[in-house]
């Protein structure tokens, strides 16, 4: 498993909406500024599935990231699995007004680990970027 997690300068209550709602979504999903998400749709109940395009802004790269949830739990916790299988857990921890988020996720094994953990860890702190702002 790799962890990786971030402390958010706001309440858990923002977090878990610019987390969670696909308006918020397309403004902070991608690993690097040559990259976005033109689209978002979540229906986040246990059973809901998740649908994000990823895409290079240049246009030749574009995939998509789904899922299917099979835990939430309203401003602590979400399971869901990707559909190649694996199993992400993300976290939302409050504390002091600010929100610590930590996710968890399997491995894929086309790339290395590091490059995995790099990618989500360069979105997390695009999510805590707009988040905070």
């Amino acid at each position: 498993m790799i962890q990786v997690q971030t402390l958010i300068n706001a309440p858990l209550e923002k977090v878990w909406h610019s987390f969670t709602n696909p308006e918020h979504i397309v403004n902070w999903n991608n690993a690097s500024a040559d990259w976005h998400c033109p689209k978002a749709e979540n229906d986040l109940r246990v059973g809901g599935a998740f649908n994000y395009r990823m895409a290079a802004k240049d246009g030749k790269v574009a995939f998509n990231f789904e899922g299917e949830y099979v835990e939430v739990v309203l401003f602590k916790k979400i399971i869901y699995f990707i559909t190649d299988g694996r199993r992400v857990e993300v976290v939302f921890e409050e504390t002091d007004g600010n929100t610590m988020i930590t996710e968890t996720f399997e491995p894929e094994t086309i790339n290395s680990e590091d490059l995995q953990r790099s990618g989500w860890n360069a979105i997390l702190e695009n999510f805590k970027d707009y988040t905070e702002r």
